[in-house]
Parts: C-alpha cells; structure tokens; sequence
C-alpha cells in the first residue's frame, strides 16, 4: 500500500484500472463525479508518473507535460475509447472544476505566504524584476516581429505566457481570459500557450546552470545565494505561530478563496474587469492589510497544497484530453518560436544581471531570481534554483514566479482587451 503510482497506493490504482477497463468493456462508464474522478486521477497520475521516470527531461517539468500531451495525442489517435473520453469530456465541461482549481491555488499561495517575506522580498527584487520583464517583453516582441509573426500574437501568446507563472498559475488563467476576450475555445488557447511555458522554463534552467558555472569563475559577481554584499539572511522566512490546523479551518480557507473567486465573477458582471485578476488582488490587499489570521495562513497553505499536488495532474489530463487539440499544441512548437522564446528569457536574465549591477546587489543572483520569472510555476522554480545550486533563495522566487506572474498576466488581459488581435 506504500507504494504508489502519483498519490494512489499501488493496490487501488490497479483495482481502479481494472474496474475503469470493466466499464469501458461493457460500453458504458458511469459520469457520475466519484467515477470521473478515479478516471482522472489515473490518467493524470499515470502519465504523470512516465514524465517523472524520463532521463534529464523529468527535471523540466515533464511530469505536467506529459499530463498534457499524453491524453491529447491519443484522442488524435483515436487511441483513447470514446466512451471513457465521453466521460471525461463531459465532467470537465459541466463541473466546470477548473475555477474551483483557480481560486484555491491563486488565493491559497497569496494567503500562504508569509507578509514579511512578501513586502521585503518584492520590494528587494522589484527594480531588476520590473526592468527586466518590460526589456523582456520589448525585445521579444521584436524578435517575433522581425521573424515574421504579427507583434499582437508574439506578445500575448509567446512572450507573455513564459512570464505568466507557469501551468496552474499563469497558462490556465491565461488561456481562460483570453478564450473570454476573443471569443474562441479555451482548450485551443490553452494549447498554444502551454508550449512557450515549457520552452522558456527549459531555457531558463538551461542559462542558470550557465550562470552557476559562470560564478565559480567570476567569484566577485555571486553571493553564492545572498542578494547584497555584507547580508547573510536577505529574507528571514518566520514560521506561522504553531497550531492545529483543523478540518474546519481547511474548509473555511476553501469557501474563502471561492468567495474571493465569486466577488471577481461579480467584478466582471458588474465592470467587465477579468474574475481571477480581481480575485488575486484582493487577496494580496487582505495579506497586506493583516486582515487574514494566522490560522486561515495555516489552512491556505493546506489548501494550496491540496490542489497542487492532488488535482494539477488529474486537471491536465482532463484539459488535454478534452479541451486540447493536438494539431494546436504541436503547431507552436516552431523555429521562429524557439528563437522568440530563448531572445527573451535571455534578455529577462541579461537585463537584470545588469539592473542588479547598478543597484549593488550581486548580479548573478539578480539574474537567476529574473530567471525564476520565466519558470514553469514551483516545479521550474525548483529546477531552476537546482540548476543554479541556490536553493537557499526560493523565498525571491516564488514572489518572482507568483507575484511577477501574476502582474503579468493581469497586464496582459488588460492590454489584450484594449488592443485585440489583428
């Protein structure tokens, strides 16, 4: 029972496989949501799983990749039986879980956050940060422009995607704005967004270990994980006062973060503004304001975790199974996107090598944390500080990935919503 496939003990995940097989067999799987969530779950974990077991790819985030492509690409193949894909197609539509997802992870990473962490943190990286998303974007944008492509697609669907956050945090919300402004399927957004997250967390990963390697040679441009000479503890991450977390305050941080969810859903009825970028914004106003406790932090952080690590994978599989057509996901992945994407992850990390040289801090580190920028959500902030050997300075990165993301993204739909596409 120890050992397990994704989160599911082995014995499970074979009666599971066996009973889904039955169902399949006699023509018919029930699409109540107890079956729909056994035939997510061992999809998603199951090819979750072959991602984790490849070489060199599983430390760039194959295990999502898989859970995306994996399930799309047989539906192109006409591998996956219909009637299983009947089931997931239909609960994915009509459960709509996707939101729920949304909200739990964007208010429970804010709420989870430690407040000291995310003032002093931010406000240390902001300038190298900022300067480098804006040069990022300006330069990208040129790069794709010159290849070919229109300015409006090159923006909003290459270069703003790979400083979004990553997959649960920044492509998803991403593609569901888009899909609402333009008026097309979220699943094809959502296909030609994801490839550029990918790409630009593996070129980040790429250039950090670069970067790592670089110190070692040009000792005097590294703090070997500190930000600013003469600093031993940039950040001081203060544990949360100790305390039970208990049922009924993970429940209650639940319906929170819904209801942060519902007053963006009203925002948007009322004044047209996107749901998740108002969600996420009163979120961060509560945390700054001292309005959430330290027991509702606690049951955030149980939250997040919850849906990060049980129902991203499951979630994926249901996207790439039903909303995510492959011809989309295969199209992106192009020469003159390569291009695009590896001019302007090199330039977020380039420029705020340079900025942090300016400001006095080491610029390496500045570089690495602009890196996190254009990771692939915690799993390429974590890649990326491996790659670099600076585990130390996860506190920057996740306000790089989480709060940088975020900001990018809410720019983003703002803009596409002023200017469309051409």
């Amino acid at each position: 029972m120890e050992l397990r496939i994704g989160l599911v003990p082995l014995p499970v995940y074979l009666l599971l496989l066996a009973l889904i097989g039955g169902f399949v067999y006699m023509g018919k799987v029930p699409t109540d949501i107890s079956v729909s969530i056994a035939v997510l779950a061992v999809g998603g974990f199951t090819c979750a799983e072959f991602g984790k077991r490849m070489p060199l790819l599983r430390h760039i985030g194959a295990a999502a990749i898989f859970a995306t492509f994996v399930p799309s690409f047989l539906v192109y193949a006409h591998a996956m039986p219909p009637v299983l894909l009947k089931n997931v197609a239909e609960f994915t539509k009509n459960s709509n879980f996707l939101y729920l997802f949304i909200a739990s992870i964007v208010v429970g990473s804010i709420f989870s956050m430690d407040r000291d962490v995310l003032i002093k943190g931010f406000l240390k990286i902001f300038a190298p940060l900022a300067a480098g998303t804006v040069v990022a974007a300006l330069v990208g944008t040129a790069v794709g422009t010159a290849l070919g492509m229109s300015w409006q697609h090159t923006l909003f669907f290459i270069v703003v995607p790979i400083m979004a956050g990553g997959v649960g945090e920044g492509a998803i919300p991403l593609s569901i704005g888009y899909a609402a402004i333009l008026g097309h399927a979220q699943g094809e957004i959502f296909a030609q967004v994801l490839p550029p997250v990918m790409l630009g967390s593996l070129s980040a990963i790429l250039m950090a270990g670069a970067l790592n390697f670089a110190g070692k040679r040009y000792p005097h441009l590294t703090g070997e994980g500190r930000l600013q000479p003469g600093s031993e503890d940039d950040v001081r991450v203060t544990e949360l006062p100790a305390a039970a977390v208990d049922v009924g305050q993970i429940a209650g941080a639940g319906l929170t973060a819904i209801a942060l969810y519902m007053v963006g859903l009203m925002s948007h009825k009322l004044f047209d503004f996107p749901a998740p970028v108002v969600m996420l914004f009163v979120a961060v106003l509560l945390m700054l304001c001292r309005v959430v406790s330290p027991q509702l932090q606690q049951a955030s952080g149980v939250v997040y975790k919850f849906f990060s690590t049980a129902v991203t994978y499951p979630l994926l599989f249901a996207i790439g199974a039903a909303l995510t057509p492959w011809e989309k996901l295969i199209a992106a992945f192009t020469i003159v996107n390569l291009i695009t994407i590896v001019a302007t992850v090199a330039t977020l990390m380039a420029t705020g090598f340079v900025v942090g040289r300016m400001l006095k801090m080491y610029p390496i580190e500045t570089a690495i944390i602009n890196a996190c920028h254009s990771g692939q959500g915690g799993t390429g902030d974590v890649a990326i500080l491996t790659a670099a050997n600076r585990m130390q300075m996860m506190p920057f990165a996740q306000i790089a990935t989480r709060i940088g993301g975020a900001i990018v993204v809410t720019l983003a739909l703002f803009a596409l919503a002023r200017v469309g596409m051409a």
